[in-house]
C-alpha cells in the first residue's frame, strides 16, 4: 500500500536534529520538566540518540486504550523496538500554530484509532523511511538493500548495521519522503498484536496524575454551586457570611448561573461554599418534572410531522393490509455519565495568557472554551492534556467546567486555582443521555413474514441541544438514528424490511443532553431488538430464524449473530434449569455486534445475567487484548444503565445526587463474557461503544424467555417480574 503525502498537512520543515531525529515538537511541561526537543520533521515519532522512541498522540486515553492502540500502528510502520517506546501528548496551541498538523484532537465515537489509522501509520513510515536513507547514505549502498526491524538498520550485503538513535541526526537533515510504503496487515508483529498497554504501570504503581492530582506551585482551590435549574440564574448571595471562614480567599459569581469559593484547600472551599447563602432565580424551568416531560414525548408519537430517517415502500399501506399488526411503546430515560473523576480544571490566567490544565476527550475544544472564557485570543491560550478518569462523552463536546475555572482564575491574576466539582455537583450538572420514547408497529403476513415496520421515535435531539449547527438544513438531528440507518453508512440497519418508516418526532426539555457513551444507538437497540423479539414471538417463530430471513442482504451483520448463536448454543443446548437465553445485533460506531446472554429471574423478580457472548467485527483488530476489554467493560455500562440508571427531575432539577441514588453495576452481579472477534477486513470499525447497546436487549429478551413479561421502560426496575 502507497499513499503521497500532503506537505501542508503531514510534514512542518525539516532540519538537521542536533542529537536526535524528531518527527514531532515538544510538549511543555505539565508536572515536570521535558528534554528539550529537536526541529521537527513530521508530527509523529521523537528518535532519542538511546534509541528511546517518544510517539505523540493526539488523541486522548481515558481507559479505552486509544493511546497504546496508536503507538502501536506507528511503531509498526516505524520498525523501532517496542520496549524502548514511550508516549506524550501534543498540545492543542502547538496544533493551532502548526497549521493543525496533527489534524482532530477530538476522542469520541469510537473514532480514536479509526479516524488517525491511515495518519498515524504514514507519520511511522515515514520516519522509517528517512533512518534508513540516512544510514544507506552513509554506508554508500542503496538504500533498497537495507533492512529496518526493532531500531536496528542493517545491510546483510556488507554486514553492516547501525541503530536509528545513531544515525537520527543525519535522518532529520534528509527531506521526507514524497510517498510511504505502508505494510501490509498480514505482516504485522507490534500492530493487530495483544501486547500489554503502555498506561498500565503508572495507574498501578500510582505515579499517573489525573486532573484531581495536579499541583502546582502557589495554587488555591475552588469549588462551585450552579443553579440547580437549567436556564436559572444567581438572584443574589451573601459573600460575607463565609470570607472569614478558614482559609477562604474569595468569593466570586461565576457567569450568571454560579458561586464559587477559592481557599487554600478544597475541602476549605466546599465547605464554605455549601455554607455560603444563595438566592436563585429558578426561572420557568423549575415547574418541569419527569411526568410533564414523559407527556411532551408522548404527545410526539402522535404528531403529524417528523423527521425521516429511513424510508423504504409504502409502510402505511403495508400495515394497512397486513394479516395481524404488532405494535408496542417503549421508553428510555435520561443518564448520567458518571465518570469515577469528577469534572475539573486548573487554570492561569493574567491579560496576556492563560493556561489551562485538565481531562479533556477534546483539546482543542477545550481551548476555544478557555479562550473565550479569558478574554484572549486562542493563540495566548494553552491546554495541556491530562490522562482521564473516565470521559464516556462528557468531557467531549461542551467544557463548561473549563470555562468556570477560566473564569475563576480571572479574578486571581497569576495564580493557579483548581476548580474540582463535587460528586454531587457533577451528578446534577452533567451532559445526559437524551430522554425518548419509541412507538412501533410491525405489518405481519399470512405467513408470518415481516411486511412492514413504523418506527417512530420521540424525543430528545443531542445537536439540537449543544451543536446546533450540525444539524441537517431542515433541522434534522442525523444521530437520533444512529443503528437505524440506510445500508452504506456507518450504523446502518441490518434488515431488509420491503416496507419501513423510521422517523423523529423532536421534543427537547430543558435537561442538556449530551453524547453518553454509545449514545442513540443504545436506545435504538433496544427499541429494535426487543421488538424484532416481540414480532418474532407474534408470528410464533424462533427469534433468532425470524432474524435470518430478513438478514440476506446484510451478511456481517448475519455472521456476528450467528457467531453468538453458536457460541451460546442457541440451537444445539438447553441452557441450565431456571436460566433462559436472548440475543441481539445492532451496527453502530462503524462495527458490526451482537450478543446472546443467559439470565434468570427469581421469585421475588431479581434479574441475574450469568453470561453474555458478544461478537464484534471490526473490520482490522489493532490490538486484540484491548477489544476484549473494551467489550468486558461496555457490559458494566450497557448492562448498569438497564437495571439501574435512571435521572429523574423534580422541580426542574436531577434528583439524583451521588451513587447511592444512581446505582451502577457490582462485582459480584457482572456475567461471564466471552468475546468473539470476527475481522473481516477491508474497514476500520470502533470498539469501545458499539457493544453497549447489545448488552440490553439481548438481557431484555431472555427475561421474557423467563417470565413472559416485556420490559418497555427502563430500568429494568420499573418492570414488575415477580412470580404470581
Amino acid at each position: 500500500m502507497t499513499l503521497a503525502l500532503s506537505r501542508r498537512g503531514f510534514l512542518a520543515g525539516s532540519a538537521a536534529a542536533a542529537g536526535g531525529l524528531t518527527l514531532g515538537f515538544h510538549v511543555p511541561a505539565q508536572a515536570q520538566a521535558a528534554p528539550a526537543a529537536s526541529p521537527e520533521i513530521n508530527a509523529w515519532v521523537v528518535v532519542r540518540p538511546d534509541d528511546t522512541v517518544v510517539i505523540r498522540i493526539a488523541r486522548s486515553e481515558m481507559g479505552q486504550g486509544t493511546l497504546t492502540g496508536l503507538a502501536q500502528l506507528v511503531a509498526e510502520e516505524l520498525g523501532c523496538d517496542w520496549a524502548k517506546v514511550t508516549t506524550e501528548y501534543p498540545t492543542p496551541g502547538e496544533n493551532l500554530a502548526r497549521n493543525r498538523v496533527w489534524g482532530d484532537f477530538s476522542t469520541g465515537g469510537s473514532r480514536g484509532i479509526r479516524e488517525s489509522y491511515v495518519a498515524v501509520r504514514q507519520g511511522g513510515a515515514a520516519a522509517r523511511t528517512m533512518l534508513v536513507a540516512a544510514a544507506a547514505r552513509e554506508w554508500g549502498v542503496p538504500a533498497g538493500e537495507c533492512r529496518a526491524e526493532k531500531s536496528v538498520i542493517s545491510h546483510p550485503d556488507s554486514g553492516r548495521s547501525t541503530t536509528y538513535g545513531r544515525v537520527a541526526a543525519a535522518a532529520g537533515a534528509m527531506a521526507p519522503p514524497a510517498e510511504v510504503a505502508l505494510r501490509d496487515p498480514r505482516d504485522w508483529t507490534i500492530a493487530g498484536k495483544p501486547l500489554k498497554r503502555l498506561d498500565t504501570a503508572p495507574k498501578l504503581d500510582g505515579s499517573q496524575v489525573y486532573g484531581i492530582d495536579l499541583a502546582l506551585p502557589g495554587m488555591l482551590s475552588a469549588a462551585i454551586r450552579d443553579c440547580p435549574v437549567v436556564g436559572g440564574t444567581v438572584r443574589s448571595f451573601d459573600a460575607a457570611a463565609v470570607e472569614r471562614m478558614p482559609g477562604v480567599r474569595k468569593v466570586v459569581q461565576v457567569g450568571e448561573t454560579g458561586v464559587a469559593v477559592v481557599a487554600d484547600t478544597f475541602w476549605r472551599a466546599k465547605t464554605a461554599v455549601e455554607a455560603l447563602p444563595v438566592v436563585w432565580d429558578e426561572g420557568p424551568n423549575a415547574a418541569v418534572s419527569s411526568e410533564t416531560i414523559a407527556r411532551m414525548l408522548r404527545e410526539g408519537l402522535d404528531a403529524d410531522e417528523a423527521f425521516v430517517g429511513n424510508k423504504a415502500g409504502d409502510v402505511q399501506a403495508a400495515l394497512k393490509g397486513a394479516a395481524k399488526v404488532v405494535e408496542a411503546t417503549y421508553a428510555y430515560p435520561f443518564q448520567n455519565h458518571a465518570t469515577m473523576e469528577p469534572m475539573n480544571a486548573t487554570a492561569r490566567w493574567t491579560p496576556e495568557r492563560c493556561e489551562v490544565w485538565t481531562p479533556t476527550q477534546n483539546g482543542e475544544a477545550a481551548l476555544a472554551a478557555a479562550a473565550e472564557a479569558a478574554g484572549l485570543s486562542a493563540r495566548n491560550c494553552e491546554v495541556y492534556k491530562i490522562h482521564l478518569g473516565g470521559g464516556f462523552g462528557r468531557r467531549g463536546a461542551t467544557h463548561d467546567w473549563v470555562r468556570q475555572a477560566v473564569l475563576i482564575a480571572r479574578e486571581l491574576p497569576g495564580t493557579p486555582v483548581k476548580l474540582i466539582w463535587t460528586r454531587e455537583e457533577d451528578m446534577t450538572h452533567g451532559r445526559y443521555h437524551p430522554v425518548t420514547q419509541c412507538r412501533m408497529r410491525a405489518a405481519l403476513d399470512q405467513d408470518g413474514n415481516l411486511t412492514g415496520l413504523h418506527m417512530r421515535i420521540s424525543g430528545q435531539s443531542i445537536l439540537a441541544g449543544i451543536i446546533p449547527g450540525r444539524l441537517g438544513p431542515d433541522g434534522k438531528d442525523p444521530v437520533t438514528f444512529q443503528g437505524l440507518n440506510p445500508g452504506g453508512a456507518e450504523a446502518a440497519i441490518g434488515y431488509g424490511i420491503p416496507n419501513l418508516l423510521i422517523d423523529h418526532a423532536m421534543r427537547n426539555p430543558h435537561i442538556i443532553p449530551g453524547f453518553w457513551r454509545g449514545v442513540n444507538t443504545n436506545p435504538n437497540a433496544i427499541y429494535l431488538e426487543s421488538f424484532m423479539d416481540e414480532v418474532a414471538h407474534a408470528a410464533g417463530q424462533d427469534p433468532l430464524a425470524f432474524r435470518r430471513k430478513l438478514m440476506a442482504r446484510h451478511p456481517k451483520h448475519l455472521a456476528v449473530l450467528n457467531a453468538v448463536a453458536e457460541r451460546i448454543g442457541w440451537e444445539s443446548t438447553k441452557p441450565p434449569a431456571g436460566v433462559h437465553r436472548g440475543l441481539a445485533q445492532i451496527m453502530g460506531f462503524g462495527s458490526y455486534v451482537a450478543a446472546a446472554a443467559e439470565v434468570s429471574v427469581a421469585d421475588d423478580g431479581k434479574v441475574r445475567v450469568h453470561r453474555i457472548v458478544a461478537a464484534t467485527d471490526p473490520g482490522v483488530a489493532v490490538n486484540p487484548q484491548q477489544i476484549d476489554a473494551q467489550v468486558a467493560g461496555s457490559f458494566v455500562y450497557g448492562l448498569s444503565a438497564a437495571l439501574y440508571g435512571e435521572c429523574t427531575v423534580k422541580d426542574g432539577r436531577i434528583e439524583q445526587t451521588n451513587f447511592d441514588t444512581y446505582p451502577v453495576l457490582r462485582l459480584d452481579e457482572m456475567p461471564a463474557v466471552e468475546t468473539i472477534l470476527l475481522p473481516s477486513g477491508g474497514f476500520i470499525g470502533g470498539v469501545g461503544e458499539p457493544t453497549i447497546a447489545v448488552a440490553a436487549p439481548a438481557v431484555l429478551n431472555a427475561i421474557f424467555a423467563a417470565t413472559g413479561k416485556r420490559v418497555r421502560r427502563i430500568p429494568v426496575r420499573h418492570t414488575d417480574l415477580k412470580r404470581a
